[in-house]
Order: C-alpha cells, then sequence, then structure tokens
C-alpha cells in the first residue's frame, strides 16, 4: 500500500502532466484531522479542470486507488476530490483566488510546490 505522501506526489505529477499550474502540496497533519494532505492546483477553463479530474481518477483506478468522493463539476469552478488521507482541490483561477486555501490553511507546511 502506498503512503499518503506519495499519493499525493502522484497525483501532482499527473496534473503537471495535463498542464495544470501552480500546484501545491500541504502537509496539514499537524493542523487538521480530517486529511493528511491537500493538493491544490489550477486549471485554466472548466473544461481543464474536468480533465485533470478525469485522468487523475483514471490513473490512480489503474494503481488500485479509489477515491472516496468526488464533489464539484466545471459550472462550480471547483472539483474536491477524496482519497481519504489526501484531499484533491481542483479550482479555476477565479475560484481558487475567492477561496485562498493556501491563506486559510497558512499554518499547514508546504511539502511542494510547482508553478
Amino acid at each position: 500500500m502506498r503512503n499518503s505522501l506519495n499519493i499525493a506526489k502522484r497525483i501532482a505529477e499527473i496534473a503537471s502532466s495535463k498542464k495544470a499550474s501552480d500546484i501545491v502540496i500541504l502537509d496539514i497533519r499537524k493542523v487538521s484531522s480530517i486529511c493528511d494532505y491537500f493538493v491544490i492546483f489550477t486549471g485554466e477553463t472548466g473544461r481543464q479542470i474536468e480533465a485533470i479530474r478525469d485522468e487523475v481518477e483514471r490513473e490512480l483506478l489503474n494503481e488500485g486507488i479509489k477515491a472516496v468522493r468526488i464533489e464539484g463539476d466545471s459550472f462550480s469552478g471547483w472539483i474536491l476530490m477524496d482519497f481519504e488521507d489526501v484531499m484533491v482541490h481542483i479550482f479555476t483561477p477565479e475560484e481558487r483566488k475567492y477561496y485562498d486555501l493556501e491563506n486559510l490553511w497558512s499554518k499547514a507546511e508546504p511539502v511542494l510546490r510547482i508553478l
């Protein structure tokens, strides 16, 4: 079984391959018990965030890792993928700026940032 940090890094790798931007992994273990890591990134359009979601879901399923829950869609500009110990937040630029999760979770430790 893969550990949660490896899963978070794999998600970041898949997102990067689909041209997601400003990819961040936050270690939230010291500030919350909801999960171990947030993976946050931006897709330029609703179509791109759905394509990234589909690719993350497909690739991880091929590796035996299934999302517990997926919420949101291109119309909302925010998709949440719950992999239990890893939460994935895929935003359009406007929604990412609005929700500002990095500031909201500023006490979390950044593990990785790919601009």
